[in-house]
């Protein structure tokens, strides 16, 4: 096998000039870029992708962080992600926390991610102050996808979670529905903004018609089927169902079907329910959601991260934007997120309550 040394003999220099010359660097002459070139060829020498990157000081390799890769959301932005950084010649190297707080620490500091990757994608990732200030101690380019941090200096992607949580109860309340329940997200398990904003979005359209919240209705739960299930039988078991559920996300409102088909309820004859995501099982489940572009949040966010990885000026889109474009650069390039929009697909599992 053909090795930099033999190219270096054969063209008479060193291994370092054939190393220069091969990436096309200008501190190599002309006339020394085609001997190198020259005997490379005669030798058949194959420059290693591996080596080439880190002789150019770079990795080819993104770091994304995400809380959960089992869940649909995640899964489907890895995913996309991925799907765009290897079109460009990139790779991913996936940190899927988990809820493990040993991980989290190992990860989400300097030492594991210098001279690993070129840039570093935070997926709905909450940061604490002591891990923001370890990423920009790192100076590498960055993107974030939903809610959580913002890292000075990062784009994000992601939709209007209290504008879904209004178009989602408001659907409910247009239906002649008046006692609605939200199941919102446990703070505890993913730390991050996601459940905050469409409880208040939920909170805000209850307002609009002239409702008062009842913190009765409100309960927590995690962002799976069980934990929809669970909260929704704790739900019955406090009197007087609901006519409608709102589920912060598609999985849990799958769960709350499940809870009230056990305890005997019709969806949507006795209770409507409704989520937000439009997950790969919700038309098949005739589940009414709000849909948000899971997979164009995943490929606008790899674009994004890429242009500055190729030495291009980083893009900041205006506030809103139309899935797959990018829009006017503010002052800041982190000062306005890229928001996508959402739309409400209405299905079998709402309609109007039942006549008392």
């Amino acid at each position: 096998m053909t090795k930099i040394d033999d190219v270096a003999r054969l063209a008479g220099v060193s291994t370092a000039t054939v190393s220069r010359a091969l990436r096309g660097l200008p501190t190599v002459s002309a006339a020394t870029r085609r001997r190198v070139l020259a005997a490379a060829e005669q030798l058949q020498y194959a420059v290693s992708p591996n080596a080439s990157r880190l002789a150019g000081g770079r990795t080819a390799t993104v770091a994304v962080v995400v809380p959960w890769i089992t869940r649909w959301f995640f899964g489907t932005v890895v995913e996309a992600v991925e799907d765009t950084l290897h079109e460009s010649g990139y790779d991913l190297l996936l940190y899927n926390l988990g809820g493990r707080e040993r991980l989290r620490k190992r990860v989400l500091r300097p030492s594991s991610l210098n001279k690993r990757v070129d840039g570093v994608m935070l997926v709905a990732t909450h940061l604490r102050p002591a891990e923001l200030s370890a990423l920009a101690a790192l100076d590498l380019p960055g993107v974030t996808i939903s809610s959580g941090s913002e890292v000075p200096g990062w784009p994000c992607v992601r939709i209007d979670d209290m504008a879904a949580a209004r178009t989602a109860t408001r659907h409910l309340l247009d239906l002649g529905h008046r006692r609605i329940a939200h199941l919102s997200g446990d703070p505890d398990e993913l730390a991050f903004t996601t459940h905050r904003n469409r409880r208040r979005g939920y909170q805000e359209a209850l307002r609009e018609a002239g409702i008062v919240p009842s913190p009765s209705l409100d309960l927590e739960t995690q962002f799976t089927i069980d934990g929809g299930s669970r909260a929704t039988a704790e739900l019955l078991a406090r009197g007087e169902p609901p006519t409608a559920i709102f589920a912060a996300c598609d999985e849990m409102a799958m769960g709350a079907m499940r809870a009230l088909r056990d305890a005997g309820l019709r969806v949507p004859q006795d209770v409507s329910v409704i989520g937000i995501d439009d997950h790969d099982l919700s038309g098949v489940l005739g589940l009414s959601t709000v849909s948000q572009p899971a997979a164009e949040q995943g490929r606008l966010a790899a674009r994004i991260l890429l242009d500055p990885l190729r030495g291009r000026a980083l893009p900041a889109p205006v506030r809103r934007a139309v899935p797959g474009q990018l829009g006017r650069r503010p002052a800041d390039p982190a000062s306005e997120p890229v928001i996508l929009p959402t739309r409400l697909v209405v299905r079998d599992s709402t309609a109007p309550p039942r006549p008392d």
